[in-house]
């Protein structure tokens, strides 16, 4: 049977990003994506006009319904919007014999708040410790800990910070950093250091979100974490060099790139 991976995320209207994104990586990995819709926005290339949280019983009624009848191999969320959202998504991710990719998705490409303040005490101590893997970026480690990174080494400390929160592995994007692309994983003991040259091209919206479900559609395939991981990694950086214009503003990653490269 055909792997099968859930995304629990927002709806993204210009299908840069959110469940759009992630369906469209899953399918291009291999498994077959299903989804659990928190938020409806109303995006494009040039920011978020508007969005909408979806009811909590909303969210469980899909949940409920994927997981009894289809099962799951892996799980993904993104925007949650809500620490009433985020607390129900995790309390169902917590009673889900599957692994689970956290990306704590606080602010959109643009800088729209995707996360309510108020929820960010709910996903530190309700959601990071039913992740598998959590994924932040610079700004959502320094959103969650108070650790402002503005170097290599300090990664280390970031995911230190993290970790105490619970998940089982962390992995710290560092992509807003100069020079190459580095991420650092860890489970507290184990380091792998992911580099990859950093492309010189503007449409990257949509990254954390394949990125989170690239390493989902990995564990759901049955790869070890550091193994999905390095995959993810190698797959997110080939979207990111072949990411396209789309609008007026940020276009998005390509998620089709190995498709139009064996062309």
């Amino acid at each position: 049977m055909i792997p099968r991976v859930l995304t629990v995320a927002g709806s993204d209207s210009g299908g840069g990003a959110g469940i759009q994104a992630d369906l469209k990586a899953m399918l291009a990995l291999g498994v077959h994506g299903m989804s659990v819709i928190t938020a409806v926005t109303a995006q494009n290339s040039l920011g978020v006009q508007g969005a909408w949280e979806l009811p909590v019983e909303a969210v469980r009624a899909q949940f409920r319904s994927v997981v009894d009848d289809i099962g799951v191999q892996a799980v993904k969320t993104g925007m949650l919007a809500s620490a009433e959202l985020v607390e129900a998504v995790a309390e169902l991710i917590g009673g889900t014999d599957a692994p689970a990719v956290i990306d704590p998705v606080g602010v959109s490409k643009h800088g729209d708040s995707l996360l309510a303040s108020s929820a960010l005490e709910s996903v530190r101590t309700k959601l990071l410790p039913v992740a598998t893997v959590a994924t932040p970026n610079l700004d959502e480690v320094a959103q969650l800990t108070g650790v402002h990174v503005e170097s290599e080494e300090q990664l280390r400390q970031a995911a230190a910070a993290v970790l105490e929160y619970g998940p089982r592995w962390v992995l710290i994007k560092g992509g807003h950093l100069p020079a190459d692309a580095v991420d650092l994983l860890t489970d507290g003991s184990a380091e792998h250091w992911l580099r990859a040259p950093r492309h010189d091209n503007r449409h990257t919206h949509g990254t954390g979100c394949t990125l989170a479900s690239a390493i989902a559609s990995g564990l759901a395939k049955g790869l070890a974490v550091p193994e999905a991981v390095t995959a993810a990694k190698e797959y997110v950086t080939g979207a990111i060099e072949a990411g396209f214009a789309l609008g007026r503003g940020i276009g998005p990653v390509d998620h089709g790139w190995r498709f139009r490269a064996g062309a």
